[in-house]
């Protein structure tokens, strides 16, 4: 997936492949609300808000206020509500909430039509059932300039307005590709498109700190926080790698995981870093 050069300020969103009109392609999901500042005025700045409320005179406090005249800016609706209003629609909103347009998935087929920068990053989560988990892990991924998040279809966590919000508006950046078949996605990653697969393990003989990230494109696979990575996942996976924990607890959750891998192993080993 070819990707814009890194910025330091606010970056449009990185834009999914384009579509031919074959098969594989996923119609767009159906609108979603999100609550809350932050998130919401990420709905803005992403281009996605189709229309934002506030709590009546709420727009006095610097935070919304702010959050107004992005909308504005944006030429986003932006309508005062009231306080009840917004409760019966979203739940803990701070005073704001947006009707947003959620990202569209790709497909397997997209994925086989897209193209990569030669250190392209590629985070896969292998189980993560939870949307606060998800919304974590893309957080993470989207900070540390990942250029594609990758989850299985079935029994894994969506994008929802939960997971957008735990991901403080990071899913709206983010391209995300769910797959059926997860095994056979890594093979075309490591195979086809010039991946090296590396799975977190906390089992692996080697550290983070043992061997050197690899050069080129590389695709980092975290399991669940219970199960860890399936069997065939961790068998597709070209190296597997642990954190050398030190500490009496034995294990991190899987986005604490990945933002140690990501900032601690895979960046460092990047050219181009901020």
């Amino acid at each position: 997936m070819r990707t814009p050069d890194r910025r330091t300020d606010r970056r449009p969103p990185r834009r999914s492949p384009r579509r031919d009109g074959s098969r594989g392609t996923r119609t767009p999901p159906q609108a979603l609300w999100i609550a809350g500042r932050r998130p919401v005025a990420e709905a803005v700045r992403a281009g996605r808000a189709l229309e934002v409320l506030v709590v009546a005179g709420s727009r006095a406090t610097p935070a919304l206020r702010e959050l107004a005249e992005a909308a504005a800016e944006s030429g986003v609706s932006l309508r005062e509500v009231s306080r009840a209003d917004l409760d019966r629609l979203v739940s803990d909103h701070h005073g704001a909430a947006a009707r947003v347009a959620a990202p569209r998935e790709l497909s397997e087929q997209d994925l086989r039509r897209s193209s990569f920068s030669p250190e392209a990053v590629c985070v896969v989560l292998d189980g993560i059932t939870d949307p606060q988990n998800l919304g974590a892990a893309a957080r993470t991924a989207e900070a540390a300039g990942v250029d594609l998040l990758v989850t299985r279809e079935r029994r894994a966590a969506a994008v929802t307005a939960a997971a957008v919000r735990a991901s403080a508006g990071a899913l709206l950046y983010l391209p995300q590709a769910r797959v059926v078949n997860l095994t056979r996605t890594l093979r075309w990653l490591a195979d086809q498109a010039g991946f090296t697969v590396v799975g977190l393990d906390q089992d692996a003989p080697s550290s983070i700190h043992d061997d050197p990230c690899p050069e080129g494109r590389v695709a980092l696979v975290v399991g669940s926080e219970g199960a860890g990575m399936s069997r065939l996942v961790r068998e597709s996976c070209d190296r597997l790698v642990r954190l050398p924990m030190r500490g009496h607890v034995a294990s991190l959750n899987a986005s604490a995981s990945l933002a140690a891998a990501l900032f601690g192993y895979v960046l460092p080993s990047r050219r181009a870093l901020p």
